[in-house]
């Protein structure tokens, strides 16, 4: 199965949730995920959303303007593997 998704990564815990958060009260589907391998900095989490809603993060973010994003990534996943790649 395959599955394409976009992440925004965090250094810090406090701030994936801070920005699924923003994300939700914005009307973003989003959900918290575990950060895959290929980033390899981080808390190990990240905030999940539909690439769709790719714009919409992006503005998130830059009005939130998080000190300790590690970036946003779009995640193609096959089965178990993940290839990952900045969006």
């Amino acid at each position: 199965m395959r599955e394409v998704y976009g992440i925004a990564a965090f250094r810090s815990r406090q701030q994936v949730l801070r920005f699924e958060d923003i994300l939700r009260r914005e009307g973003v589907n989003v959900r918290v995920v575990t950060t895959p391998r290929a980033v390899a900095l981080g808390c190990g989490l990240s905030v999940r959303f539909a690439l769709e809603d790719a714009e919409r993060v992006r503005a998130a973010l830059r009005r939130a303007n998080p000190g300790n994003l590690i970036g946003v990534y779009r995640v193609e996943q096959t089965g178990g593997r993940a290839n990952v790649s900045p969006l």
